[in-house]
């Protein structure tokens, strides 16, 4: 169908859901255990909080 959104393969340096999922997840996973191992862990999920507390406001 021509002027169809679906593409067979999406363009390249195309960031998609998926992408972003499979960079994020393991990213998060090492740093959790990181911060868990060092002691860290209270820190790290406060940080992480503010952290998506600011984006929530900033993106609106």
């Amino acid at each position: 169908m021509p002027g169809s959104p679906y593409l067979e393969e999406p363009p390249k340096g195309l960031l998609t859901w998926p992408a972003l999922i499979r960079m994020t997840v393991p990213t998060l996973i090492a740093l959790t255990i990181a911060a868990w191992w060092t002691g860290f862990l209270l820190e790290f999920l406060i940080l992480l909080t503010i952290t998506g507390l600011i984006l929530l406001v900033v993106r609106r």
